[in-house]
């Protein structure tokens, strides 16, 4: 494997990623997969911090559909979201790696509070940092919470992991043949384009901070790793600047 071309990442999970190929829930050998692979990049050096999604367990969205009152669907979600970090927590210190995780909500018993110098502190010491419940607030999805976090730690890139879809396409690959894949596109491309790779209000952030973001299908063979290298994995979303 090549060295590592980042000092600093914040890596994306959705949380239909950690149920493998079941409907839901979380698959112990989907996480212990993804466990070995950040291992593998905090070896290179690479300080790893890690946004997990909720999807899984709980979907927001549907809830308000079905009738519930969207700030408590929302904080519904962040809670789902606690459940899969303190499951990959925990699967990552059965691998040997030093974990923490933040929770942007006080649940004191299982998490830490989310305290941005401490959260670097912890990335100095050579641990893995899960941030959970999102940025703790309703109406913010995890996306923006993961470009948030990146800024707010200094990382160097934004890896966005999908399930089974390898990059950004023009249209959902999954139902159009003819969609197109992007290797490169710039930020306001993305936008201008209508592209759905992330919440509007996270991309923005990514543009007015000149983060990068590599956006890659998590399934593929030493998916992580490859993105940390520098090597062409997925599509990279840059900055014109």
């Amino acid at each position: 494997m090549s060295p590592a071309k980042y000092k600093r990442v914040l890596l994306k999970l959705s949380g239909e990623a950690l149920c493998g190929k079941a409907a839901y829930g979380i698959d112990p050998a989907t996480l212990t997969k993804i466990a070995r692979q950040i291992k593998r990049v905090m070896e290179m050096g690479v300080g790893v911090g890690i946004v997990v999604g909720g999807g899984n367990i709980w979907r927001g969205a549907k809830a308000e559909q079905d009738g519930m009152d969207r700030v408590t669907a929302d904080y519904a979600g962040m809670l789902a979201t606690i459940i899969n970090a303190l499951a990959l927590q925990d699967t990552l210190e059965r691998e040997g790696v030093a974990t923490r995780t933040l929770s942007a909500i006080g649940i004191q018993q299982v998490a830490e509070p989310y305290i941005r110098r401490r959260a670097i502190r912890h990335l100095e010491k050579g641990r893995a940092v899960i941030f959970a419940a999102g940025t703790g607030n309703p109406y913010m999805t995890t996306d923006t919470a993961s470009a948030l976090r990146a800024i707010e730690i200094e990382a160097e890139v934004l890896l966005m992991t999908k399930n089974n879809v390898d990059g950004i396409y023009s249209a959902d690959p999954i139902i159009d043949p003819n969609a197109k894949k992007f290797d490169k596109l710039s930020h306001l491309e993305v936008l201008n384009m209508r592209l759905e790779v992330m919440d509007a209000t996270a991309l923005s952030l990514c543009l007015e901070n000149k983060l990068p973001i590599i956006v890659f299908d998590l399934q593929a063979p030493q998916s992580i790793e490859r993105a940390v290298t520098g090597e062409p994995i997925g599509t990279l979303v840059y900055s014109e600047q």
